[in-house]
């Protein structure tokens, strides 16, 4: 059985993506950032959606449209395919662990 609070064989140096489940049309992510945050003038800008929650920690996620939303323990958003938008800051102690599902329509 695995747990998604599972802290085992992490490098804290670097946020870690492990694949959960995976379909035709979807994918299930488990993200563990340690302070990590997206690099300098970066913005994501994918194909798909993705509904991303908090379930430890916090993180903090800009817009490029200059909103900004601060997510807490159960928080989540729904981020539209080109929404441009960045991970500002995330919690090293306790590390924010993300939940995230990622489709195409």
């Amino acid at each position: 059985m695995k747990n998604l609070f599972d802290k085992k064989n992490i490098d804290w140096s670097k946020e870690i993506s492990e694949i959960l489940a995976t379909g035709s049309n979807v994918r299930v992510e488990r993200i563990v950032s340690t302070g990590q945050s997206s690099p300098k003038d970066f913005w994501y800008d994918q194909e798909e959606f993705e509904w991303v929650c908090v379930i430890q920690g916090e993180g903090i996620i800009d817009w490029a449209d200059g909103a900004r939303r601060t997510l807490k323990v159960g928080d989540w958003v729904l981020i539209s395919p080109h929404e441009k938008h960045r991970v500002s800051s995330t919690t090293k102690e306790p590390p924010c662990i993300w939940l995230a599902f990622f489709w195409k329509e």
